[in-house]
């Protein structure tokens, strides 16, 4: 849990100063080179969700980031596993630092425009850091869902092979004990000593007459 508070923190408090500089050192719709045509600093404002899809629906996206705001914090106690809890941290850090912006900037609260200034080749939308924490956590997301890694951080093999081994093999099953019952009713013991001969019966040496 701390680290998932920890982890969404600095994601939170790292995007809104990047916003807040872009805000103050560029006019909406300047391009500033950063690495070429690598990256690109493009300032604009966009009224819907992450990579600028859906404009036009900010208040939608609004209510949708409060229901999975409620429900990242909901579910948060139950994580045991480090990996999940960046995970969480970073859906959680970059879902408050987008709503931050729909709720308080213009125009107003609810509909506000959230502040993008990222751009590279790869991609046609411009996008913010809040953006890239959350494509990040749905990256890690994948990654440990391939792997079997569980919220409590085992993975989903090693727990197949702790349930065999306290419910044993049932092809093998257990191993009989010495001096059981066998099927005839006979009792059978494995470490008696072998039985001694019977005696053998006097002969008579005297010839028949």
């Amino acid at each position: 849990m701390a680290v998932l508070a920890v982890v969404a923190l600095c994601v939170y408090l790292v995007d809104q100063i990047a916003k807040v500089l872009v805000v103050s050192n560029l006019y909406e719709g300047q391009q500033v080179e950063v690495l070429g045509q690598l990256l690109q600093f493009h300032f604009v404002k966009n009224a819907g969700a992450a990579f600028s899809i859906g404009s036009g629906s900010t208040w939608i996206f609004s209510i949708v980031g409060v229901g999975v705001l409620g429900f990242v914090i909901w579910y948060a106690p139950r994580i045991r596993s480090t990996a999940w809890a960046v995970l969480f941290g970073l859906l959680l850090g970059g879902l408050l630092g987008n709503l931050t912006d729909r709720l308080f900037r213009e125009p107003g609260f609810g509909v506000g425009h959230v502040v993008d200034f990222l751009q590279i080749p790869l991609l046609p939308a411009i996008f913010n850091l809040a953006d890239v924490a959350i494509v990040s956590s749905m990256a890690l997301f994948l990654i440990l869902t391939l792997r079997g890694v569980g919220l409590d951080g085992r993975h989903a093999h090693d727990e197949d092979e702790e349930d065999a081994v306290e419910e044993g093999d049932p092809a093998i099953g257990p191993e009989p004990e010495s001096g059981t019952q066998t099927d005839t009713g006979t009792q059978t013991d494995t470490d008696a000593a072998p039985a001694a001969p019977a005696p053998a019966e006097p002969h008579d040496d005297k010839p028949q007459g």
